[in-house]
């Protein structure tokens, strides 16, 4: 059973976005550890209990940023990017200040966001070796 929820357990964030980011996608801990999770709330999925992805938003006026969006390697496919992403959509729906959420897509997961409300927006930039381009979802409409 899948169980997707706010949490304030960053120990268990911060070792699903070490196995996905540090160790899998090369990305320096350096960039990966920013400082900015104690400011943030943060989206934890379980998939029977274990610990399986989580998310990040930071909320910065009427937008918020979503993203440290990861799912373990052998859990791919199975739904819970997307469950992530609904419940991080339906968190900041419930905040009537937040009128927009943005996120920094891998350019091969542009498709991904796409399909839950997300435009692409600008140009295509490398962020840690790897391409992204900014998408954007209006949240007040």
């Amino acid at each position: 059973m899948l169980d997707v929820c706010l949490t304030d357990d960053l120990a268990t964030c911060h070792a699903l976005r070490r196995v996905v980011f540090i160790e899998e996608q090369n990305v320096d801990e350096a960039l990966e550890v920013d400082g900015q999770d104690a400011a943030a709330l943060h989206v934890l999925a379980r998939l029977d209990g274990l610990p399986v992805g989580c998310a990040r938003i930071l909320i910065m006026g009427d937008t918020a940023k979503i993203g440290r969006v990861c799912v373990l390697r052998d859990h791919r496919g199975k739904g819970i990017g997307q469950a992530l992403m609904r419940k991080a959509v339906e968190i900041l729906a419930q905040n009537p200040e937040v009128r927009r959420a943005k996120l920094g897509s891998q350019v091969h997961a542009m498709a991904f966001y796409a399909g839950l409300g997300f435009q692409p927006m600008g140009d295509v930039y490398m962020e840690a070796g790897i391409a992204h381009r900014d998408m954007v979802c209006d949240l007040s409409a």
